[in-house]
């Protein structure tokens, strides 16, 4: 798949618990996002798991979401994920979110608008 121009790569990471095969694995949790900047909506998701079937329903909960409202996608988090790293996938998208803002931040500050004019 191919992202549009004002479309952004972002990485949130959290420590899952000790005994989630995640950590075993990776060290950590993470997820990843693409989000179109002109509308802060996410456009694509995935995390760190075991089973494909995590990543994919993990996707499912990001996709269409804002970007900035956190309480809405933690919300749907606690509803629907059930996994041992729910806590974790919760703080990694609060630290994505923070350096989502923080690269928005920098893109103005360089003169750029979401748009990429500017």
């Amino acid at each position: 798949m191919l992202y549009d121009k004002d479309t952004i790569y972002i990485i949130g990471d959290a420590q899952a618990p000790g005994n989630n095969p995640i950590t075993q694995q990776y060290s950590a949790f993470f997820i990843a996002l693409v989000v179109d900047t002109s509308s802060h909506k996410i456009i694509d998701a995935g995390c760190s798991s075991t089973i494909p079937l995590t990543s994919d329903f993990v996707r499912s909960i990001f996709m269409g979401h804002s970007m900035l409202l956190f309480e809405v996608i933690a919300e749907e988090i606690r509803r629907r994920y059930h996994g041992s790293s729910q806590k974790a996938l919760i703080v990694a998208f609060k630290d994505a979110q923070k350096k989502y803002k923080l690269a928005l931040n920098g893109r103005e500050e360089s003169g750029f608008h979401a748009s990429g004019t500017v």
